[in-house]
């Protein structure tokens, strides 16, 4: 991008010029316009080759003073339900307004990246008032649903929870399957077992049982070979796309197939082994760190930790990635959730009161993001 207030010195060194043509219709004159004009042409040339600031994007905070807000869910009165993740408090969100539902009493933080962590609301909620939670326990990391108000039913547990590397996503796709995310729990072996609930894609019916056709038999394994994917979301046709960090060299996107092979612990980033799924994005690892994701207005975006910006990647209509650009980059810290919202923006949550943050004085916040 130009310097800021590059089009205003293009414009004083037309005055200049102008002043210079009236003045001085000598030689040295002519030479002097000579200059000036190079220097016109490179200030026109500058704004012509370097892209557009990312500021062009505006956010407004509508909720601010959080802790580690999460998961995120939209209901159909166009109110949203968020976690915070070590308080294991489910928030509500409505006309400005932050209450407290209510408390996950077994939700336990694992001071790392475990708690209470993904939300999402029922297909039906509207006749059946059911959320679904992803959390961890002083046992395991585990999934249930309740009504809200009530203590949860767990169902499915047992997956395995560590400090680091839980996964923690929930979403319903466009089949009204539940899906949910797990890390490897800091055990790279459990992502190539196909027998591990953990490094994995789940897919269930509301109940916790394996969606009829799922890949792998009688399982709720979805696709394998993840390390830490978060963010799921699908685009207008259907496909599933999600974001996965890395461990030291590169972070992703992935397009989800069931029955695929995402090549954790053998493959990180490309590696063009025909046994596993190459990612259509990768990112540094400073550059990204991604946990949620979303798909808004033809647009993938996906949320940077480390990165502390928010990605926008164009997304073709037949399922191809462009080339992202970077929004907010350090202008909110670190970034985790975002969810496309009823009214046309994009919300986003911060996470800057985790261990690795750094707070400002309203944070942590949610931003509603207008592209």
């Amino acid at each position: 991008m130009p310097p800021p207030g590059g089009i205003a010195r293009g414009r004083g060194l037309l005055g200049s010029l102008l002043v210079i043509r009236r003045l001085t219709p000598t030689e040295g004159g002519r030479a002097m316009i000579r200059r000036a004009s190079a220097l016109i042409a490179c200030a026109a040339a500058a704004a012509l080759v370097f892209p557009p600031t990312a500021s062009a994007a505006e956010a407004t905070p509508v909720a601010t003073g959080l802790d580690i807000p999460w998961g995120l869910a939209f209901l159909p009165d166009n109110s949203a339900l968020f976690t915070q993740r070590d308080t294991g408090q489910i928030m509500s969100l409505k006309d400005g307004q932050v209450t407290e539902v209510q408390r996950i009493e077994d939700s336990q933080p694992t001071d790392g990246e475990g708690g209470l962590m993904g939300i999402a609301a029922s297909p039906d909620f509207a006749s059946d008032q059911t959320v679904f939670v992803f959390y961890s326990t002083s046992e395991d990391n585990r999934i249930a649903k309740l009504r809200l108000g009530e203590a949860p039913q767990p169902i499915l547990t047992g997956i395995k929870k560590n400090r680091f590397h839980n996964g923690g996503r929930l979403a319903f796709g466009p089949d009204g399957m539940l899906y949910a995310t797990t890390g490897d729990a800091q055990d790279p072996d459990h992502a190539q077992d196909v027998n591990s609930l953990n490094g994995k894609i789940l897919r269930m019916t509301t109940d916790g049982k394996p969606a009829p056709d799922n890949p792998f038999g009688d399982s709720v394994v979805y696709s394998m070979g993840h390390r830490n994917p978060q963010g799921l979301a699908w685009d207008s046709a259907g496909r599933l796309f999600s974001a996965e960090l890395g461990q030291n060299t590169w972070d992703e996107v992935n397009r989800i197939e069931g029955g695929k092979n995402y090549g954790w612990p053998v493959c990180e980033g490309t590696c063009g082994n025909d046994e596993y799924v190459d990612p259509l994005v990768t990112w540094k690892t400073s550059e990204a760190s991604p946990s949620g994701l979303a798909i808004h207005q033809g647009n993938v975006y996906v949320a940077a930790l480390r990165g502390q910006r928010l990605w926008q990647i164009p997304l073709a209509d037949d399922g191809t990635l462009g080339e992202p650009k970077a929004l907010f980059q350090g202008e909110y810290g670190r970034l985790r959730t975002p969810v496309a919202a009823p009214d046309g923006t994009l919300w986003v949550t911060t996470s800057n009161q985790d261990n690795n943050g750094d707070p400002g004085p309203d944070d942590d916040q949610i931003l509603s993001i207008t592209p």
